[in-house]
């Protein structure tokens, strides 16, 4: 599979599983939504602003691509996150429609890249000011992780609530060889 084409997976995958995550958050109430859990962003809704957090910076520094991707320009106009704890809603509704929002732009995104895009390194600073340049296709690698590690948290906070994500393993979304 060409890195395109896994990108393409991950973004489908992801879109598909932030769905999933959304409508298992909204069997709760904003209290259990909000409540603090001992998590590394101490409640479910403070991990689902983290992955919104994390995502919109990505994008956002993405937007500085030589390749400027039309897609991500709707990224550029929102604001930028604080920092990596930054709430963008306590309100799941409210931070549903962001989540629709920026998987829309990333799935339009992913399926523009192009392979010479992938091989550019990137220079951005990270949240502290530190600069950093890196391979682009390893940045977009991340990117797609980052969320599925954090998705993988909220799953554990909704079991602990007594719901059940289900099946979220990428392997279901792997096409058979013939």
């Amino acid at each position: 599979m060409s890195e395109r084409a896994l990108f393409g997976l991950l973004a489908e995958y992801n879109e598909a599983m932030n769905t999933k995550l959304y409508q298992a958050a909204g069997q709760l109430s904003a209290e259990q939504l909000n409540e603090d859990r001992g998590a590394f962003f101490g409640s479910l809704s403070g991990t689902m602003n983290h992955i919104v957090a994390g995502d919109t910076i990505w994008l956002q520094r993405f937007a500085g691509h030589p390749a400027r991707f039309a897609a991500l320009q709707p990224v550029l106009a929102m604001a930028a996150p604080a920092g990596l704890t930054a709430i963008y809603s306590r309100d799941l509704a409210t931070l549903s429609v962001q989540r629709g929002k920026l998987d829309a732009i990333i799935r339009q995104w992913v399926a523009g890249l192009a392979d010479a895009d992938l091989q550019h390194v990137l220079q951005y600073k990270n949240t502290k000011g530190v600069p950093a340049q890196k391979r682009f296709s390893s940045l977009v690698l991340h990117f797609f992780n980052h969320q599925t590690h954090h998705r993988g948290q909220a799953s554990t906070l909704l079991s602990q609530a007594g719901i059940d994500l289900g099946m979220t393993d990428l392997l279901a979304w792997i096409p058979n060889e013939q």
